[in-house]
């Protein structure tokens, strides 16, 4: 438990059965009436952000989330199956709670697992990271000029849009949040 008065941006609170991380905070002592303290709140397995007020000093519930870095060794069934890169403790996250982070996550590739109490909450990818294209449609000649772009797949199976001038073997970097290229990697 805590109080209001010790909100920090970033800490979790639980309420009503929820997780919520603390965006911004914002104590109000108005000239009349009592102190109490404004918060934007995210939930932490949806996203979701809402404005709630506290009256000053009301006791919060508080939840301890544990952030690690984990490698991602390989699916089993629904699973992917993390490990602790500390102490090599094996951790199955369902595909629910993987998400959309299974488009771009490659075995022995690294990733943040947060928990709490034991249960995977999310995980969250690096902002980007480099993929190879397995299966794109070859580019017309004289369309590297106008910028139009064209279906690729990923050694994931994911699907992005490519500019026209790329290639199947081409490594390409992509964009963990919204799936967008962002540029050709030589290597």
């Amino acid at each position: 438990m805590a109080s209001t008065n010790d909100l920090k941006n970033g800490m979790v609170l639980n309420i009503e059965g929820q997780l919520w991380s603390v965006v911004e905070f914002q104590h109000v002592k108005p000239g009349k009436g009592p102190a109490f303290v404004r918060t934007k709140l995210k939930a932490v397995l949806s996203g979701k952000v809402v404005d709630k007020t506290f009256n000053a000093g009301t006791k919060v519930e508080t939840s301890n989330v544990d952030k690690r870095t984990m490698q991602y060794l390989y699916k089993d069934g629904t699973d992917f199956v993390f490990m602790d890169t500390d102490t090599y403790d094996q951790l199955n996250v369902s595909e629910a709670v993987v998400g959309d982070a299974a488009n771009y996550l490659l075995e022995n590739q690294n990733a943040l697992v947060a928990t709490n109490e034991g249960l995977p909450l999310y995980v969250e990818l690096p902002a980007s990271v480099v993929l190879e294209i397995t299966h794109t449609e070859p580019g017309l000649q004289g369309d590297r000029s106008t910028g139009g772009t064209k279906p690729a797949t990923l050694e994931t199976g994911a699907q992005i849009n490519v500019p026209l001038f790329l290639e199947t073997g081409t490594r390409v970097k992509v964009d963990t949040r919204d799936g967008s290229y962002l540029g050709r990697v030589n290597d």
